[in-house]
């Protein structure tokens, strides 16, 4: 089978992407509800029992919304921070204690071969992380929720041969938009979201030769279109000196109602840019 994923869904209104080898299926964040979240795991063929574990990534509700029910019901283990699993607690009910996993942030997990480290992460929420998931010489990486892209943060994701990385929103259409004006400036600070162009520049830093997929994640239904995203990140890209060939580097999509379609995560290439 090898490494491969598929982003059930992304965005403000629930998040959820799944991760499995040939040892191991695992979920980050359940961000819908229950149901909807059964949907879409068999839209793409799976059920909630194949799931062997669901690492957390902040406690905010469109990241943990079905994470209590889902887990009660199929009976998976939680991977979350102490000070993440303080927060969430009170959201997501009653949790078996077996069931409570601590796995502190900048700390590796083998799942058999597959092996998952986690780094902070930039956002207003207790002790936010993003992922990073390993089988033989294979990396993807997956960060949402970014405010800014920091050094450790770079560290975690570089060289990943695909990245799931946030583009939230066009700055001039959230100017511009109906949100107050504090919540704007939440989104727009260093522990908010991640604009098209910082997007661009985050990926700028961080692909190499080795990287051969971006999927642009977690973008506003509000102040962001899914045309203008790619565009921007391709243009500030550019300006930055990474020119790209489609058969040698692709930006993707990735949807609130809808899966991608499974994507396979192959070895390292020594194709440079």
């Amino acid at each position: 089978m090898s490494l491969r994923f598929t982003v059930l869904s992304s965005g403000s209104t629930g998040n959820a992407t799944v991760i499995q080898n040939d040892e191991a299926t695992l979920m980050i964040d359940v961000g819908l509800s229950c149901k909807r979240t059964e949907q879409l795991l068999e839209e793409q063929g799976l059920s909630g029992k194949q799931i062997d574990g669901i690492l957390v990534t902040h406690e905010h509700s469109d990241h943990i919304k079905g994470l209590g029910a889902f887990a009660r019901k199929y009976d998976v283990p939680i991977y979350a921070n102490e000070n993440t699993w303080e927060a969430l607690t009170k959201h997501v009910g009653a949790i078996a204690d077996e069931k409570r996993i601590v796995m502190q942030t900048g700390e590796a997990r083998d799942f058999g071969d597959l092996r998952v480290e986690s780094y902070g992460i930039s956002h207003d929420a207790a002790e936010p992380v993003g992922y990073s998931f390993y089988e033989g010489d294979t990396k993807l990486s997956v960060t949402t929720d970014l405010g800014y892209m920091s050094d450790k943060v770079r560290e975690a994701v570089i060289d990943s041969d695909v990245l799931v990385m946030e583009s939230n929103h066009d700055v001039e259409m959230l100017r511009m938009g109906r949100y107050p004006w504090n919540i704007k400036r939440r989104i727009l600070g260093d522990m908010g979201h991640l604009s098209n162009e910082a997007a661009g520049e985050a990926l700028g830093e961080v692909v190499t030769g080795n990287t051969r997929r971006a999927y642009l994640a977690h973008l506003s239904r509000d102040h962001n279109m899914m045309d203008l995203a790619r565009m921007s990140v391709q243009n500030v890209m550019e300006d930055n000196g990474h020119f790209f060939k489609e058969s040698e580097f692709q930006l993707r999509d990735t949807y609130y109602d809808k899966p991608t379609p499974w994507d396979t995560v192959h070895a390292k290439s020594p194709v440079r840019l």
